[in-house]
């Protein structure tokens, strides 16, 4: 099971075979990683609705500060780097909270910038 030094060669079967396997896989995580994204923002948008309707600030920093403390250390016991787990929690909360931000005007209770 080798390649040529160069990369461009002809690979062996088995490994061109693994390659392909383990890719499977990683098409098959990837796609249930958006459909679970998918299901937390309808949830999110429920929510942003809730706070709209009852003018409550579109950030909750006490809950965001948390759920990252609960997702690093999920991460840890997962074994994946809790650095990143907080990277990829706080790009979703700042989607989140322009979600609930664009609710917010639509529904004509948007709350002053200082109010969070």
């Amino acid at each position: 099971m080798s390649t040529s030094s160069t990369g461009t060669g002809d690979v062996d079967p088995a490994v061109r075979a693994e390659l392909a396997r383990l890719r499977n896989s990683i098409d098959n995580i990837d796609a249930a990683v958006v459909h679970m994204l998918a299901e937390r923002f309808k949830a999110t948008q429920q929510v942003g609705h809730l706070k709209a309707a009852h003018q409550l600030p579109p950030a909750d920093p006490d809950r965001e500060a948390r759920q990252i403390a609960r997702l690093r250390a999920l991460a840890e016991d997962a074994k994946l780097d809790p650095a990143f787990a907080e990277k990829f929690l706080n790009f979703i909360i700042a989607e989140v909270i322009r979600h609930h931000e664009r609710i917010a005007e639509d529904s004509g209770n948007e709350r002053p910038a200082d109010a969070t």
